[in-house]
């Protein structure tokens, strides 16, 4: 009998790992669609997901494909999935490319069995380019980091006038009360006394230096610059493996909403460069590493093709770059001193993620690629 692969996911470097989160079996997927109507009866598990932080899988069914995925409870409970579904139907309506989103027979979008909180999406159009590779990592083109761009923006405008307040809490999700604060580290004071896990992860280092030294090098000016742009419900994790692409290259759908919040247009942008147009993972290896300023302006190109952006804009998205993910990695941070309780992984997050990336613009490659992205961009 012909012996199954082994499943592995995407780690922090890059090697892949024996995931946390075990694969979706089928009778555990077969279980799941059944209490969603639309779903039809499971014909067979097609494809597991590499993503290391929920269990996702592909299915078939008499009724289409569909993906199902599975959070611990811990990580999603129910009435934290409605939040982003409610995004998501936001979207739709709008004629944004997006998932559909299934609903149970009460017209719930998840359901709860054992420790995990499940979610169905009906399968969407467009071929799966980068679902094999890790994250932040390029785009295989600059036709697609221009095309990403242009999606962006068509994006925010779709979001505009869903007006539900910023997500809870809740470990991996986006964030914005940090940066544009006027004063930051008393934002992130409030931000660690809101996740126990990270509070006591964090006590007895000297974190408070760490990050205020990042916040005196790479955050002046930003609270002023961030205080006039209109608050907006953001993807807030744009990168090459959260979109699916037409046969003529264009962007099909866009999909994995887990980190969206409400934040702002030029913070999303920002994220969609930080994402793509550095090699991380090049700084994870030790070795050297420098910003590809092309991928950066092609997709800050495609975005302007479609929402003009003005001087001083273009300026705060180049500034918000060193310190656009820390929201987001105090958040992953959390995840793993809290979800899983493993303080090794927590302090690889922190050291290597959040502290390395920021040090990273400080460096010779790093003001060099901040400001080549701004003189290409016209400032």
């Amino acid at each position: 009998m012909e012996e199954r692969a082994v499943h592995l996911v995407h780690g922090m470097g890059t090697a892949l790992e024996t995931p946390t989160w075990p694969a979706i079996t089928e009778p555990e997927a077969a279980a799941i669609l059944s209490q969603f109507p639309a779903a039809g009866r499971l014909a067979g598990v097609r494809w597991h997901s590499p993503r290391p932080f929920s269990a996702a899988a592909i299915v078939a069914t008499d009724n289409g494909e569909f993906l199902v995925k599975r959070h611990h409870r811990r990580l999603r409970t129910p009435s934290a999935l409605i939040e982003e579904h409610a995004f998501i139907a936001h979207l739709r309506a709008a004629g944004a490319p997006v998932p559909e989103v299934l609903t149970t027979h009460d017209g719930s979008g998840a359901v709860v069995l054992d420790d995990g909180t499940y979610e169905i999406h009906r399968r969407s159009p467009g071929a799966d380019i980068y679902r094999d590779r890790q994250s932040w990592t390029p785009f295989l083109s600059m036709a697609h980091a221009h095309e990403a761009g242009a999606a962006l923006a068509r994006l925010h405008h779709a979001a505009k006038g869903f007006a539900a307040p910023a997500r809870g809490p809740h470990p991996l999700v986006s964030g914005f009360t940090i940066v544009p604060a006027h004063d930051p580290m008393a934002a992130v004071d409030a931000y660690v006394a809101a996740r126990p896990a990270l509070a006591r992860f964090l006590a007895g280092r000297r974190w408070r230096a760490e990050l205020g030294t990042l916040f005196t090098a790479l955050g002046q000016g930003l609270a002023e610059r961030l205080a006039g742009e209109p608050p907006l419900w953001t993807h807030n994790d744009w990168h090459p493996s959260n979109l699916l692409w037409s046969a003529n290259g264009g962007v099909s759908t866009v999909f994995d909403f887990g980190l969206a919040t409400q934040t702002c247009a030029l913070h999303d942008l920002a994220i969609a460069i930080e994402r793509s147009a550095i090699p991380w993972l090049d700084l994870l290896d030790g070795g050297d590493m420098h910003g590809d300023v092309a991928a950066a302006l092609a997709i800050l190109g495609g975005y302007v093709s479609v929402a003009p952006l003005t001087a001083m804009q273009i300026d705060t998205v180049v500034r918000l770059l060193p310190l656009v993910h820390v929201e987001f990695a105090l958040s992953e941070v959390d995840y793993f001193a809290g979800v899983l309780e493993d303080d090794a992984q927590a302090m690889m997050a922190w050291r290597d993620y959040l502290v390395g990336h920021a040090e990273w613009f400080v460096s010779a490659p790093g003001r060099a690629f901040l400001k080549q992205v701004a003189k290409g961009a016209g400032l």
